[in-house]
């Protein structure tokens, strides 16, 4: 399970770095869909996970006071270069890590899925994910508490249903859809909205 889990996540880095390779230099100032935050600034926060251990998760988080969003912040300060060619000459660099801080290994799938997506929606780029790491990604944040990134609260309000796997998950009015669009709808991407249906899609979106 734990060489599988790494297997796709390096190759979701490797398929990143081919695609940001070819970006033009006004490209990475493009809002991503991470408020606040450029294409280059969500590289550098995923260059700032890959290298991430669970001694220094713990480390800057007491030094950003226990705020997650200051943490993250703080990193993406620390590894965004003055240059996008050199953060991505950088996330190259720790493509092949296998790092993680405290918390299930599959957030390392999260990590790497939702934040392509942050990159590429935005940019007009697409990618097929492998399914079932999507799905394990959409498990996952559905039974994690909304205090650490989750949307566990939620699921006791809609019933999640994909339309191309075999999943259902919640309880509540349906709200039917591609395991991604869920997965990006219930981690507050209010993108993926549009490519969900069904009676619960306006309690979701009260919460996306």
């Amino acid at each position: 399970m734990t060489d599988d889990v790494w297997a796709i996540v390096h190759a979701e880095r490797a398929a990143l770095v081919e695609d940001l390779a070819r970006l033009e230099d006004d490209q990475w100032l493009e809002p991503s869909l991470c408020d606040g935050w450029t294409v280059h600034d969500v590289l550098a926060h995923l260059v700032d996970t890959a290298r991430t251990t669970r001694l220094g998760f713990v480390k800057d988080l007491a030094l950003a006071r226990f705020d997650f969003d200051r943490q993250n912040t703080r990193g993406v300060e620390r590894e965004r270069r003055s240059t996008p060619q050199e953060t991505l000459e950088r996330f190259r660099q720790v493509a092949s890590r296998t790092s993680t801080p405290p918390a299930p290994l599959d957030s390392r799938l999260v990590e790497e899925i939702v934040h392509g997506e942050d990159i590429r929606r935005p940019l007009g780029l697409t990618r097929t994910y492998p399914a079932q790491a999507v799905v394990r990604s959409l498990r996952l944040q559905t039974r994690t508490p909304v205090s650490f990134g989750g949307a566990k609260e939620l699921l006791t309000r809609i019933q999640l249903k994909t339309t191309d796997a075999d999943l259902t998950i919640g309880t509540g009015p349906e709200v039917n859809g591609p395991a991604l669009s869920l997965l990006l709808a219930v981690m507050g991407r209010r993108v993926a909205l549009d490519e969900l249906h069904g009676p619960g899609v306006a309690t979701l979106a009260e919460g996306a």
